[in-house]
């Protein structure tokens, strides 16, 4: 199983190839908003991507690059911070805002029966037909890494995009996770 850590920074997973822009002993060196990325087409089973796709310059070029580089069924893991939260407007290298439904675009449907706002942004995509598409195997809220919180993740998560919608201004999750599946 070939798998990559994208935005490795220090944390070099052993049994992953990691990659950043800068060398932090043990990683591929690469500018991440330079493409083509120095991989194959279909090359890797699963990339791990955690707080690094909201420091990039273009969402729809880099989700369409990992999508190249992942195999028919590979796995994308990602973590980032959620819009609402001071991790997310705290750090003026962030770039890229992430929502529950950041990957929306890029959703495969399937035979997926469709809710009211997802008929609707059915009809609204932005991913500029690139045919990168990803089907959500999961996506949720993580309200805080505080263990008096985490009960929380429990409630936001009961039906994220309302509560998102409605109720995230009042108490931000900290991130947002989605792992996805590339459908080739």
């Amino acid at each position: 199983m070939k798998k990559l850590n994208i935005g490795c920074g220090y944390d070099i997973k052993p049994d992953y190839i990691n990659l950043d822009v800068v060398d932090y002993g043990g990683n591929i060196i690469h500018d991440m908003n330079s493409f083509p990325y120095p991989f194959d087409d279909n090359t890797f089973d699963e990339i791990f991507a955690s707080h690094i796709l909201e420091h990039l310059e273009n969402f729809n070029k880099v989700i369409t690059e990992l999508y190249r580089i992942l195999k028919p069924n590979g796995i994308l893991i990602v973590y980032a911070p959620f819009f609402l939260n001071t991790k997310y407007f705290g750090d003026p290298d962030h770039k890229i805002p992430f929502s529950i439904r950041t990957f929306d675009n890029y959703e495969y449907i399937g035979n997926k029966k469709l809710k009211f706002y997802e008929k609707w942004k059915m009809n609204h995509r932005t991913n500029y037909k690139t045919g990168a598409q990803f089907e959500v195997l999961e996506k949720k809220f993580i309200t805080s890494h505080f263990k008096l919180l985490k009960w929380m993740d429990y409630l936001v998560n009961i039906e994220p995009v309302i509560y998102e919608r409605f109720f995230a201004g009042i108490f931000s999750p900290e991130e947002v996770y989605f792992k996805l599946r590339a459908i080739k």
